[in-house]
C-alpha cells in the first residue's frame, strides 16, 4: 500500500493520524479564498515532486499524476515485488479519478485568454487526461499488461479496486496496481462546487469543518491525495512469499438513476450496491464488523447513507460500528475510496476502528454508532467500504481478513 494525504505522505503517517482522531483540514492555500464561501481544504503538505522524479518529468506531469506516482512507488516497494523477475505483461494498472488534471485546465485556460493559444503548454492535453495517472504508473515501472481508468466521480477508486479484483479473477492479470488519485483544488473546481452549495462554509477552527453525521454539518471540505494498493492473485502472492494484508472479498455497484448530483433521498441505489457487494462476497449482514461510510458531511448524503445502511442491515444496523475517514481528511473525491480501503485493511490488521471526529450534536436523522470522537479497539474480520458519487454512481467494497 502507498498513500499521499493531508495527514502525511505515507500509509504509516496517515493511519497513525486517523487512529488518533487528528484532522488534516487547514485554511486553504492552493487558491485564494477570496470570493469563495469555503475557506478550508485537505491539502497535501510539504510535497515536492522533484524528490521522487526529475524536474523535467515533474513539469510534464499533472499534480494528480504526481501523487499517484509517489503512492505507487511506496506500494511497489511495500509489496516486495521484484519487477526484474516478473512477467510485466501480466501486471496491469487500474486507477480511479474524478477530474484528472483540473488545475492544469484552469491554468492553461487563463493562459489562452490572456496570452493566446500559442503560449499554451504542448503538454497540457497529456497532463489533464484522466487516464494519465494509470499511463504514468505504467511508464514508471514498464508495466505492459491490462490498463484502465475508472471515472465514476467519488466512487472511482472503490470501483477501480473492485474492477481490479475482477480482472485478476478472470485471469487477465496476476497483479494490478490500483487505487485512486485526485488533485482538483483550483479556482474552477472551487467555483463549481461553491455554486452548487456543496462545500462547507465553516468559518471557525478549520479542523472542525468536516463533521459527518453531526447536526451542524454544512458541506464537505475539499481535499486531494492518492491511495495505491497492489492486488494480486493468491497463487502469485504465495508463490513469491508476499506479505498478505487482506483479501478483496467482493464488491457491488449500482446507479441511483435519480439526480445529477444528489443521492436518492431514501438511499435506494446505495442500498443496492451494498447488497450486491454482500452477495458477491458471500457474506451476510451479521458478518460485517465495520462500515467505512462515504460520510461526506453534507446534509443530504449523510442522512441518505444512514437510511441506506438501515435498509440493508435492518435493526442490526444499530450493532455495526460506522465511521467516516472524511471527518479528518476531507473529501478527496475520486481518491477517497482508495484511502478508505487502506483504512479498512489497517483496521483489520490492528484491531482498531478510527473515530468520526467533530461529533458534537447528534442528528436525529443520523442515529447509528458512528464511533464518536474516540477510536475503538475491536476484532475486525470483515469490513464494508462505501463510495457514492455524482450521477448516482455507487460502489461498495468488502475487505476481509486473510485466513
Amino acid at each position: 500500500m502507498g498513500a499521499v494525504t493531508c495527514l502525511g505522505n505515507s500509509v504509516e503517517q496517515f493511519w497513525t493520524s486517523v487512529k488518533s482522531g487528528q484532522s488534516g483540514i487547514r485554511e486553504i492555500s492552493l487558491v485564494s479564498p477570496d470570493g469563495f464561501p469555503c475557506r478550508v481544504s485537505g491539502e497535501i503538505q510539504n510535497f515536492d515532486p522533484t524528490e521522487h522524479m526529475d524536474r523535467k518529468e515533474a513539469r510534464r506531469m499533472a499534480r494528480f499524476s504526481q501523487f499517484a506516482i509517489v503512492a505507487a512507488d511506496q506500494a511497489v516497494e511495500d509489496s516486495g515485488l521484484d519487477l526484474e523477475k516478473e512477467d510485466l505483461d501480466r501486471i496491469g494498472v487500474l486507477i480511479g479519478s474524478g477530474s484528472g488534471g483540473l488545475p492544469e485546465t484552469d491554468v492553461q485556460a487563463e493562459i489562452r485568454v490572456k496570452r493566446g493559444v500559442g503560449r499554451m503548454s504542448p503538454y497540457y492535453i497529456p497532463m489533464m487526461l484522466v487516464n494519465m495517472a494509470a499511463a504514468n504508473i505504467s511508464h514508471r515501472f514498464n508495466l505492459t499488461g491490462y490498463t484502465n481508468t475508472c471515472v465514476t466521480a467519488c466512487a472511482a477508486s472503490t470501483q477501480a479496486i473492485g474492477e481490479s479484483a475482477e480482472v485478476i479473477r478472470r485471469g487477465d492479470a496476476d497483479v494490478i496496481v490500483t487505487g485512486g488519485t485526485e488533485a482538483g483544488i483550483c479556482e474552477i473546481g472551487m467555483g463549481g462546487f461553491s455554486t452548487m452549495r456543496a462545500l462547507s462554509t465553516w468559518d471557525g477552527d478549520p479542523s472542525k469543518a468536516s463533521r459527518p453525521f453531526d447536526k451542524g454539518r454544512d458541506g464537505f471540505a475539499p481535499a486531494e491525495g492518492s491511495g495505491i494498493l497492489i492486488l494480486e492473485s493468491l497463487e502469485h502472492a504465495q508463490a513469491r512469499g508476499a506479505t498478505i494484508y487482506a483479501e478483496i472479498g467482493g464488491w457491488g455497484v449500482s446507479s441511483d438513476a435519480y439526480h445529477l448530483v444528489q443521492p436518492h433521498p431514501e438511499g435506494s441505489g446505495a442500498a443496492k450496491a451494498m447488497n450486491r457487494a454482500l452477495t458477491n462476497a458471500g457474506v451476510t449482514i451479521t458478518d460485517i464488523d465495520y462500515i467505512n461510510a462515504h460520510g461526506t458531511s453534507t446534509p443530504i448524503n449523510d442522512a441518505s447513507e444512514t437510511k441506506a445502511i438501515k435498509a440493508v442491515f435492518g435493526e442490526h444496523a444499530y450493532n455495526v460500528p460506522v465511521s467516516s475517514t472524511k471527518s479528518m481528511v476531507g473529501h478527496s473525491l475520486g481518491a477517497s475510496g482508495s484511502l478508505e480501503a487502506i483504512v479498512c485493511i489497517n483496521s483489520i490488521n490492528d484491531g482498531v476502528l478510527h473515530p468520526t471526529i467533530n461529533q458534537d450534536e447528534p442528528d436525529p436523522d443520523c442515529d447509528l454508532d458512528y464511533i464518536p470522537n474516540v477510536a475503538r479497539e475491536v476484532e475486525v474480520n470483515v469490513t464494508l467500504s462505501n463510495s457514492f458519487g455524482f450521477g448516482g454512481q455507487n460502489a461498495c467494497l468488502i475487505i476481509k481478513k486473510f485466513m
